[in-house]
């Protein structure tokens, strides 16, 4: 599943690609999509509103916390018209989006052939980075989702109970409220290492079950945890309630590094399930230390990486460089 590096790989394409334009067209061609995942049961008229509520929309921007995305909508133009779907006058708006194992947003023009699992199609009219030529052809945003985890939906933005009011960055302190459980990531402005460390240590949990828990820290999954967790030289079964407040400062450091490091490169792609949103993979899985390298000779010590089940995951670690205290 895409992580923070990932994600924000994905908004940063967005931001260039269609942050300031118009939506003028909406095709949902799997309408699964716009169910939850946990539940894909589709209500009537799903479709409907969400193609009214997006269709002549500009997106205003493009937001991110942990691995949730959300793009804010400008309010709407013109007078509130009997049937629309949202009154102007009323809480302001996002399409959000969560990834889900394989979500994809790519960017084609109307005559690339369409994939097979191409699941939403919106329409981008204004000015691109590619269509200084009024003339050009509109910019297709293409939603392509392979087994149909990801989710998109229009709601409305709710304050950020974690950052009240405008922020120092520009941001309006506002998020959609079915991300509003989400805890801040280490790459957020203002993230407050020690509140998070202390948080997790009242924990009685395994240390990397603590840095999975999206509600304390989030943007944190299984390749950063334990690429965190080795560069910290901790265990990932180290009990988070008995393990020194210095050791866990330390691996929410070393997050914050190891994602810092795999963002420059454009993040983490396994296979062809995550690209950046004009194709291109990122090149993070060449300078991973044990994710992955189960029976490979330790970068530092050369012991070989463990691979151990973990709950419903596998856990990559150094016996050596990690030994259980």
């Amino acid at each position: 599943m895409p992580e923070l590096p990932e994600v924000e790989s994905v908004a940063s394409g967005l931001r260039t690609w269609a942050a300031g334009r118009r939506v003028t067209g909406v095709r949902v061609l799997d309408p699964r999509i716009l169910g939850t995942t946990s539940n894909r049961t589709i209500a009537a008229g799903a479709v409907e509103e969400f193609t009214e509520l997006l269709t002549g929309r500009e997106i205003a921007a493009v937001e991110r916390r942990g691995k949730f995305l959300w793009l804010p909508l400008a309010p709407e133009r013109g007078p509130w018209r009997p049937g629309r779907a949202v009154d102007p006058s009323g809480p302001p708006l996002a399409l959000s989006v969560h990834l889900g194992m394989s979500g994809q947003f790519r960017v084609h023009t109307p005559a690339d052939p369409l994939h097979r699992h191409t699941r939403a199609v919106l329409d981008l009219a204004g000015p691109g980075p590619a269509e200084a030529d009024p003339a050009a052809p509109p910019t297709e945003l293409r939603f392509l989702d392979q087994r149909i985890f990801g989710h998109l939906g229009v709601e409305p933005l709710v304050p950020d109970p974690h950052r009240p009011g405008a922020q120092p960055d520009g941001s309006a302190g506002l998020m959609p409220g079915s991300a509003a459980h989400i805890a801040p990531d280490p790459l957020e402005p203002g993230f407050d290492l020690e509140a998070v460390a202390r948080r997790i240590q009242r924990k009685r949990t395994a240390l990397k079950v603590a840095l999975l828990d999206q509600t304390t820290v989030s943007g944190i999954g299984n390749i950063y945890a334990d690429e965190a967790l080795f560069a910290a030289g901790v265990h990932p079964l180290a009990p988070a309630g008995s393990t020194r407040i210095s050791r866990i400062r330390a691996v929410l450091a070393a997050a914050d590094a190891v994602m810092r490091s795999s963002l420059e490169q454009g993040g983490t792609s396994f296979d062809a399930l995550y690209v950046h949103v004009n194709g291109e993979s990122g090149s993070g899985q060449y300078t991973l230390n044990v994710y992955g390298r189960s029976g490979l000779p330790c970068k530092r010590c050369e012991t070989p990486i463990v691979r151990k089940k973990f709950t419903n995951r596998s856990s990559h670690f150094c016996p050596s460089c990690q030994r259980k205290r």
